[in-house]
């Protein structure tokens, strides 16, 4: 009997492969002293550069590798289990492109998504302010035309790999009087006049991924870099986050993952009461639960990159807004959960940094806040079951 089963395509699974031995060699050893010294990683980069996965989303037609939403998932998830830091290069080149990707010219396309695909430029994504997080339609920034040309004044906070990456994705006011219709969004470059950063931001985690404030001081950009039409900035931004969520979601995973393997290696060699503590039930029920939780996660994150894929290849998916926040919730949740009992497990070494699971529990905490607080995502997805 034929019965196509519920399960990866291979040449998916053979990606899982490449990309886990790529980490596993390149990327793990590194993870530590990322975190230790918060230096970003350039040679994760270029290895990642190297192998063809740092972008691996962006089209063929802009030089990339053209992976559908369910293989930079895979990616995103194998990097995090090696180090959460390392992973926002896809994770985040593919936030900063998103907009573009829906909504902008061809000639931006064009201009923009080559050298990210070629590996000579990162892209970040530039939404948050110090006054607007969850609340993003109160920003600040402003972007005033002026001929040919638009002026940007304000500032930006959180910027994940603010600093290392050339491009950024900003969103600005054009219509002061237009609430969320009257922000757009634009490309701006690091090199452009008036563009600074502030001082890198000292986190609990993710430390090998800069997090700054991008500044900007009468930065006159042309016109034709404004993404889609004035004032449908905040539009692009929200439409973006359905499909990045999901990212978010996949780094949730990888972290788990990566914590989930090294304590149940663990719990099977260390003894206790002359038994490994592998055999005690209560231990067994821990690390069934972590797996339990953690599987569940990556089938609604899987189930939602599916619908991305679709959603950006024209077919609309009602329900995507509803499964990526769903996503991101369950498995930021879940990791933070797998990752804290990780430590529990490990006992005494667990809650040392020669051990990585304290470091994997810290970069679990950044998955439930950024990208949508999971507080923001149940009403998300409240709003979606609703409406």
């Amino acid at each position: 009997m034929s019965f196509p089963l519920y399960a990866l395509p291979e040449e998916h699974q053979m990606l899982r492969e490449t990309v886990r031995a790529l980490a596993d060699e390149k990327i793990a050893p590194r993870a530590a002293e990322a975190d230790e010294t918060g230096e970003f990683p350039w040679d994760v980069y270029k290895a990642l550069v190297a192998a063809d996965l740092h972008a691996v989303h962006v089209p063929e037609e802009y030089g990339g590798a053209g992976a559908d939403a369910l293989a930079t998932v895979i990616v995103i998830e194998e990097v995090a289990r090696a180090c959460a830091s390392s992973s926002l290069i896809p994770a985040v080149n593919k936030l900063g492109t998103v907009p573009l990707l829906l909504s902008a010219s061809e000639e931006l396309k064009q201009r923009y998504l080559g050298p990210v695909a070629q590996g000579e430029a990162m892209f970040s994504y530039a939404l948050s302010e110090a006054e607007a997080g969850s609340d993003a339609a109160a920003m600040k920034t402003r972007a005033v035309a002026d001929g040919d040309h638009y002026v940007l004044n304000g500032a930006k906070m959180w910027i994940t790999n603010a600093g290392v990456s050339e491009y950024y994705t900003v969103m600005a006011v054009t219509e002061p009087d237009a609430g969320a219709r009257g922000i757009s969004a634009f490309v701006v470059e690091k090199g452009d006049e008036g563009v600074s950063f502030g001082a890198k931001e000292r986190k609990l985690g993710i430390k090998g991924s800069p997090t700054r404030q991008v500044i900007f001081e009468d930065v006159r950009i042309p016109a034709s870099r404004m993404i889609g039409e004035p004032g449908t900035g905040f539009r692009t931004a929200l439409a973006t986050l359905d499909h990045t969520r999901v990212t978010i979601a996949a780094q949730a995973l990888g972290i788990a993952q990566g914590a989930l393997d090294y304590a149940i290696g663990y719990v099977k060699e260390r003894k206790q009461f002359g038994k490994a503590v592998a055999e005690f039930q209560g231990v067994q029920f821990m690390i069934a639960d972590m797996a339990m939780k953690l599987e569940a996660a990556r089938q609604l994150t899987y189930a939602a990159a599916a619908k991305s894929e679709l959603a950006m290849h024209g077919e609309p998916q009602k329900d995507l807004t509803f499964f990526s926040s769903a996503a991101k919730c369950a498995a930021s949740d879940a990791a933070m959960e797998i990752t804290t009992d990780a430590v529990q497990l490990l006992g005494g070494y667990g809650y040392t940094s020669d051990y990585p699971v304290e470091r994997m529990m810290r970069d679990a905490k950044i998955t439930q806040i950024y990208e949508g607080t999971n507080q923001i995502q149940r009403l998300v997805m409240a709003r979606q079951l609703l409406k």
